[in-house]
């Protein structure tokens, strides 16, 4: 892995290239892991302590200090300097102003400024964030419904894309070349413009506020197309024509030649499908209307608010949301460069 790391251009120095290289590639990945784990460590923060400013890293929590005679526990600041310095527990805090009582003299009440009291706090990652919203919240049916909806989309998008890819790659037809300039060009058409059109045909198959209604209507995508064509052009037609000589069908060419050869780019259209429908929130927010068929994106929108926005919980969900995406990716990275690399290659 070391030797992997550390490969440069010309065996045995390092030059001017491979230092501008891996002063990219450092960047790049600060840039990208940066943000994602920032969002990590304030999922497990309170929400007093993701909107204080200045802010910081690790998930901070305030300390708290039991009075005789209060309900609820105080939160803990340090007051006085040196030997004089002693914890108090904050009643209420009116502009300049601090309301503090000694735990050692419960009875006493004392008015004191602001700025002289120093914030106690300990490092407490706060569970609750991810335990409450599946415990009040209906996240288990929405973590489901984004499953069903990501799973049976991806199985769908390949194979019905690697159909289509099958035929404009290995059959020679009048009009095939038109076909397929036709289905790229659907690439300049953005969801905005195919919306009411679309959702008009969903309407009309009764399939509005139906899982069914998402799946179905994105399964085609002219990106899954070109790639597995792309791909499928470097496989040999010496192959299929032995197994038709051999008697075999049209479709057992396709199950059982063509798809696997075709692995590589696959399973980055799998990624690429996942993907899309995990992270899907404009267009399950169009067709569906009922809170029980909620994907996990139009879930945690119920996290905000007109007023206020409930951010711990957000980001706890958003982290849960990431693993799945994640872990595929970690399974299938080793066929992205491969199948993207061979698919432009004819």
């Amino acid at each position: 892995m070391l030797a992997f790391l550390t490969r440069t251009r010309t065996k045995g120095r390092m030059d001017i290239t491979d230092i501008l290289s891996y002063l990219w590639l450092i960047l790049g990945t600060l840039v990208i892991a940066i943000p994602i784990g920032w969002a990590l460590l304030s999922s497990f923060k309170p929400p007093a302590e993701i909107n204080s400013f200045p802010p910081t890293l690790l998930p901070y929590a305030a300390e708290t200090v039991t009075v005789e005679g209060q309900d609820a526990p105080l939160p803990a600041y340090l007051m006085g300097e040196g030997e004089q310095a002693r914890v108090v527990g904050l009643v209420r805090r009116i502009g300049l102003k601090a309301t503090v009582i000694d735990p050692a003299q419960p009875d006493t009440r004392l008015s004191v400024p602001a700025e002289a009291l120093r914030k106690q706090t300990e490092i407490a990652p706060q569970w609750s964030n991810y335990t409450e919203p599946l415990e009040s919240f209906a996240f288990a049916t929405y973590l489901r419904n984004s499953v069903f909806v990501t799973a049976v989309a991806t199985v769908l998008t390949l194979l019905l894309n690697s159909m289509a890819a099958f035929a404009l790659s290995k059959y020679r037809f009048r009009g095939s070349t038109t076909i397929f300039v036709l289905i790229l060009s659907t690439l300049m058409l953005p969801l905005s413009v195919i919306m009411v059109p679309a959702f008009m045909v969903i309407v009309g198959l009764n399939l509005a506020d139906n899982l069914w209604g998402v799946i179905l209507s994105t399964v085609a995508t002219p990106t899954g197309v070109f790639l597995l064509r792309q791909y499928m052009l470097t496989i040999p037609d010496d192959l299929i024509e032995a197994a038709r000589v051999d008697a075999a069908s049209e479709f057992r060419i396709y199950w059982k030649i063509i798809l696997p050869l075709s692995a590589p780019a696959l399973a980055v259209l799998a990624i690429f499908s996942v993907i899309w429908r995990w992270n899907d929130f404009l267009w399950p927010l169009i067709v569906l209307s009922s809170p029980k068929n909620y994907t996990l994106q139009l879930g945690l929108n119920a996290f905000q608010g007109q007023f206020t926005v409930e951010w711990h919980y957000i980001l706890a969900m958003t982290v849960v949301a990431l693993l799945p995406v994640t872990i595929i990716f970690l399974f299938l990275q080793k066929y992205i460069t491969e199948g993207v690399a061979n698919s432009g290659v004819k």
